[in-house]
């Protein structure tokens, strides 16, 4: 415990908080634990017992001077209550607990401490006399048994003021919290109340990790999906909880197909056993500063002041980088359509292009470099988290968006097309339709190419709502950049225009032409009022873009490979059967080219019965194939003549080729003019070649 930083105010605490409020229950009892540490230093424990979510509490073992020992233990209230025996008395004598006596003190001290959203720890210790053997201490069940408890304390972990207004903003967002805790139920509860992850009157529930485990695994003890689809939905504490309790959870969560969109979860952990959920997750939250390692490395964000408001900045920080590329996108769509078909359609009916390419990289300019710093820097607000999260399949660009798109491209090709093929004689000027290849430049062609660039210069205000809001001008004073590229856009082009001369093919436009213009491009503001007026449901005819396969899309042909690469079964199948006919056909060569050795050596001289062939071989006994038998024995490149010989012969000679892959290397054979004519009977090389193969 460290003092604290106000005077007046509360230790601060260095290290794990449930140490340190025993640590702080010493000081109220006038008791200094650093003396208690120089008397015992950490070297002198002689076993410990750490904590783990397994046994939920911790146990040292002190060698007295005397030879004893004793054991301190400390963890879960209801848990170290089974294990005590004794319990001491106001005055300090033990005295007997009896399970009686344990249930009173649950009914009476724990569940009243829990359900005020305290941390109950129940104290105790054993004596081991110095007379006995020393006891075997890897036996941990047999050593922490038979324990004295000292006292239950009530540890409370104070709700951080800023973490109910932060869950407030997940459950308004359409994010659902769950709280995973290895708490007792009612601590749970209480914590969860205060937090308001558990409202009253909504349907939820609560469950121990036991009642859990047992609501989703069958008789076989299996996990299945299907059970655990009928807790999840309704799940907000999850109490007594292991690691393996979050990772099933969260695991099951991903896998659910309660809904049409797969579930998107987020955990947050900063214990080594919280790796394996915090790594399943979609999203991994570790501690920076309570954290472990392990949480760090399996996570993907570490939260450096190990605050829950930060979660709800994240969230805040990655809706609004979507929300930005989809501003630019839809900014950037409606420029090229417009520009594509003006300069193509131009081109076409006036032979000359309407934008030149100078101009045109101006445009580009402004489309892609400055229109992207300034829809991207839009800074994340609180309205962010007052619409329901995107799905994982849902298209970058909208239906909405879709209809700004088409709706701002359809006003912007009317007001050029007018302006290219009527603005002679709206403004009075000379066409520059037909003007020769190398004439000075036009005022009739510096209007559509001062009113297309302020259209786009409006239209990069539209871009900032694509949601269908109608205030397109909410915040825009908050974001400096954004406002510095539109006025700095609108600069440049008067310069352009007035100063830009024949490298920009810009004639100078008077006050009044100007002012068109000007007004033109606002008449995009106008317009963007009138498509939001528009139902979206309505125009069914548009599509959304940007989204990846979806699973009803798949090919059915792309399904059955899939299978067939799963059924590793059926593979081994085919692999057995695939060395088994190979197996058969090396047999039938082999025994073919022993035949006709032997027809060319001793024409006349071998016996009809003595032939053998492939039929009789599959005939007999010891390779004769049932129908009922599960298993078909595979014959492999080079075990095939090894168990033959000794089980159909009970003592043949030995074979004078012993090479599995005569066709491949060749056989070589030498004959003796002696046996040449017994080398057909039973027990000859060539017979024990012919039933070992």
């Amino acid at each position: 415990l460290q003092p604290p930083e106000k005077e007046g105010g509360l230790p601060r605490h260095v290290g794990n908080k449930t140490e340190c409020a025993l640590l702080g229950l010493l000081l109220d009892l006038k008791c200094d634990y650093q003396d208690v540490r120089n008397e015992i230093p950490e070297e002198d424990l002689y076993k410990v017992y750490t904590f783990n979510s397994v046994r939920k509490s911790m146990s040292t073992v002190l060698k007295n001077s005397d030879g004893s020992f004793r054991i301190f233990s400390k963890g879960a209230s209801e848990i170290v209550l089974k294990k005590c025996f004794k319990i001491l008395s106001a005055n300090g004598e033990p005295k007997v607990f009896r399970p009686r006596d344990r249930d009173d003190i649950v009914k009476t001290v724990i569940e009243p401490m829990a359900s005020e959203g305290l941390r109950t720890i129940c104290l105790a210790f054993r004596d081991f006399p110095a007379g006995e053997p020393e006891p075997e201490w890897d036996n941990e069940n047999d050593i922490v048994t038979g324990l004295t408890c000292i006292a239950v304390v009530g540890i409370e972990d104070p709700v951080r003021p800023e973490v109910p207004d932060a869950i407030k903003k997940c459950q308004r967002a359409g994010i659902t919290v769950r709280m995973v805790t290895g708490d007792n139920i009612n601590t749970a509860r209480a914590i969860a109340l205060k937090c308001g992850i558990l409202n009253p009157g909504e349907d939820f529930l609560c469950l121990e990790g036991k009642d859990f485990n047992r609501r989703i695994r069958n008789e076989k003890g299996e996990i299945e999906q299907e059970r655990i689809d009928k807790i999840w939905p309704k799940l907000r504490v999850l109490a007594r909880s292991s690691p393996t309790d979050k990772h099933t959870l969260v695991k099951g969560i991903i896998d659910s197909t309660v809904f049409d969109q797969r579930q998107v979860v987020a955990v947050t952990g900063d214990g080594t056993n919280d790796g394996p959920a915090l790594k399943k997750a979609d999203v991994g939250f570790a501690m920076g500063i309570a954290g472990t390692d392990v949480a760090k490395e399996a996570s993907d964000i570490i939260l450096t002041d190990d605050n829950f408001t930060s979660i709800v900045k994240a969230v805040m920080w990655g809706r609004n980088v979507y929300d930005s590329i989809s501003k630019f996108l839809q900014f950037q769509l409606t420029v090229n359509v417009v520009a594509v078909i003006v300069a193509f359609t131009g081109a076409c009916i006036t032979q000359d292009s309407p934008l030149k390419a100078v101009q045109m990289l101006w445009v580009n300019l402004i489309m892609d470099t400055l229109a992207s710093l300034a829809l991207a820097t839009e800074p994340p607000t609180e309205a962010l988290l007052l619409r329901k999260p995107y799905g994982r399949n849902k298209p970058l660009i909208s239906r909405t968006m879709m209809k700004n798109i088409l709706g701002h491209a359809f006003y912007q090709l009317v007001v050029v097309f007018t302006l290219l093929f009527a603005g002679e004689k709206i403004f009075d000027i000379d066409s520059g339709r037909n003007a020769p290849l190398h004439a000075p430049p036009s005022e009739h062609y510096t209007i559509v190419f001062n009113t297309f660039v302020m259209m786009q210069l409006f239209n990069e205000i539209n871009a900032r709502k694509i949601h269908g809001e109608r205030n397109v001008f909410e915040g825009i004073f908050n974001n400096a950049i954004f406002c510095s590229i539109v006025l700095g856009t609108f600069v440049v082009q008067i310069i352009i225009v007035q100063f830009g001369g024949k490298p920009f093919s810009c004639s100078e436009l008077s006050i009044e032409q100007w002012l068109w213009s000007i007004f033109l491009g606002m008449g995009t503001l106008l317009w963007g009022q009138l498509i939001s007026t528009i139902p979206t449901s309505r125009l069914k005819f548009l599509k959304e873009a940007g989204h990846g396969t979806q699973k009803e899309e798949i090919p059915e042909e792309e399904l059955a490979e899939d299978v067939e690469e799963i059924d590793h079964a059926e593979r081994e199948l085919r692999r057995g059967q695939i060395l088994w006919f190979r197996g058969l056909n090396r047999i039938q060569t082999q025994i073919r080219v022993v035949n006709a050795f032997r027809s060319s050596l001793y024409e006349g001289l071998e016996k009809p019965e003595t032939r053998s062939s492939i039929h009789n071989f599959m005939t007999h006994p010891e390779f004769r194939i049932e129908d009922s038998e599960p298993h078909i024995p595979l014959i492999d490149d080079t075990d095939a003549e090894d168990d033959a010989p000794t089980k159909r012969n009970s003592s043949p000679p030995p074979s004078p080729n012993r090479n599995n892959n005569a066709v491949d290397s060749g056989i070589h054979l030498t004959t003796d003019k002696n046996k040449s004519a017994t080398s057909s009977s039973p027990g000859s090389p060539l017979h024990s070649l012919e039933t070992s193969l």
